[in-house]
């Protein structure tokens, strides 16, 4: 029974690494996302092309497949989700239920369910209603979840959903404001047009919003002098917005980068069991170095003080008569950030990288203002330091070189 648990446990635990993009390093997951973008991209194909008579009386068996095909995945994908969600770094705190539920309430998860949930109703529905196969073009949203631009972007709307929400207030009062003034100077002259307070409405609104259509313009001499004044006005209007979406959408955007550097953090077995706020800690503690190619970032048999995340590029593990290549989102030097030892390989990048780097002095200050910190890492050094998952008086983890791809020496 045993044997079985922890194989459900690992499978579950699998399935989570995939479907959760984090850094996107996991081969399988980063297959498995383009598989499911590709496909959304194929439904929302399917939804344009099939507005056309002529094409969908020729292609209308593949539309039907590909929509049956479309409904399995994405129904297995919502299932999976919710089974293995309790493993999520950020839901390991809630009891499995209630990481369910968030996840199920949640904007992602009502969209998941959206996308699938409709059509299996349409099935049992009479064919004049299967209209709420139109729900398709909500799959369209599931892109917020891979494109981490897309993501952020509604991130940032959402965060910014009250001041977004007195912008429209000030337009709409504005709409109102100069409707009244182009009424009360112009209805006389053009009473077809602006002879109503809701038909001068029409004029202000497509003013404001930079439209201009033309369709309605002013007479008067004091007609032109309010258009002029809500045209003005206009660009105070529509910039206000404009401000707050770019300024939230770069705060998003900074912030997604630290979640992504949390992410790499927390994937270190050294670190694996660390709460959440002590995590950020640590990767506060974090500073950035840039190498070229070819420049040689530790070398063997010099002091180790140092462990290093990839955040961009690849370098070169030169082993004792092997040679391992580590990339983005992997890491090296686990030990060395408490260790006090020497390095047990030369490590040289590949490519132009964006390494972070983590101190061991700065971890140790880390360490002395928190002891659960501290006593959680030292557990696990005695652990692992001595065993075969640290090189012989090195610095190197096992575990992390076999993340790598190994190549033969040249």
């Amino acid at each position: 029974m045993r044997g079985h648990a922890k194989r459900g446990a690992d499978l579950r635990r699998r399935i989570a690494e995939v479907l959760d993009q984090g850094v996107g390093t996991d081969p399988t997951g980063v297959l498995v996302d383009r598989l499911l973008i590709a496909l959304i991209l194929v439904n929302l194909a399917g939804v344009v092309l099939e507005s056309v008579p002529s094409i969908d009386a020729r292609f209308h068996p593949l539309f039907t497949l590909v929509e049956m095909a479309s409904l399995v995945v994405f129904t297995a994908e919502y299932a999976l989700r919710l089974w293995v969600v309790p493993d999520h770094p950020l839901a390991k705190a809630l009891a499995p239920r209630r990481a369910r539920w968030r996840y199920a309430t949640s904007a992602v998860g009502i969209v998941d369910l959206l996308a699938i949930l409709p059509f299996w109703f349409a099935f049992a529905v009479p064919e004049d209603l299967r209209v709420m196969l139109v729900f398709r073009i909500v799959r369209f949203l599931k892109l917020g979840r891979y494109s981490p631009g897309m993501r952020s972007l509604l991130d940032a709307l959402y965060n910014e959903r009250r001041a977004l929400a007195g912008c429209i207030v000030v337009f709409l009062g504005t709409t109102l404001f100069a409707a009244v003034l182009m009424y009360l100077a112009e209805r006389n002259v053009q009473p077809d047009k602006l002879g109503t307070i809701p038909d001068a409405v029409w004029w202000a609104f497509v003013t404001l919003g930079t439209v201009g259509y033309g369709d309605v313009v002013p007479l008067t001499p004091l007609g032109k002098m309010v258009a002029g004044l809500t045209i003005v006005a206009a660009i105070v209007v529509m910039a206000l917005p404009v401000g707050i979406v770019a300024t939230a959408f770069a705060d998003e955007i900074h912030r997604r980068d630290f979640v992504v550097t949390w992410g790499m953090v927390a994937r270190v077995p050294l670190f694996a069991g660390l709460g959440a706020a002590e995590v950020a800690d640590i990767t506060r503690c974090l500073r950035a170095q840039t190498v070229d190619a070819g420049d040689v970032i530790v070398r063997r048999g010099d002091p180790a003080s140092s462990m290093y995340f990839i955040a961009r590029g690849a370098v070169d593990i030169d082993l004792a008569g092997r040679h391992v290549t580590l990339g983005l989102g992997h890491f090296f030097g686990e030990i060395a950030v408490l260790r006090r030892s020497r390095r047990s390989a030369t490590v040289t990048a590949i490519s132009r990288s964006n390494l972070l780097v983590l101190d061991g002095n700065d971890l140790r200050r880390l360490m002395e203002r928190s002891p659960p910190l501290a006593e959680r890492i030292h557990a696990v050094v005695r652990e692992r330091v001595g065993s075969d998952v640290v090189t012989r008086k090195g610095d190197m983890v096992s575990e992390e070189i076999a993340q790598g791809e190994e190549h033969p020496a040249p």
